[in-house]
């Protein structure tokens, strides 16, 4: 990511995963940027990784 626009993409796409409550994305425009995801359960990584998709970049890793 390199803009805001690239973090309210990917900002959008995750609240729409039903069970997320926040989402806070820090971009790093020269490395990797990172989302952090709040929700009161556990979330399908499936999910997660299809909401990164179509926002238009790739998930490199999930840390819970």
């Amino acid at each position: 990511m390199t803009c805001g626009h690239c973090v309210a993409s990917v900002t959008e796409e995750l609240k729409e995963i039903v069970g997320v409550q926040d989402v806070e994305v820090v971009l790093d425009a020269k490395g990797v940027s990172t989302a952090t995801v709040t929700s009161a359960s556990s979330l399908d990584e499936a999910s997660i990784r299809s909401a990164i998709d179509e926002a238009g970049y790739t998930l490199e890793a999930i840390n819970s």
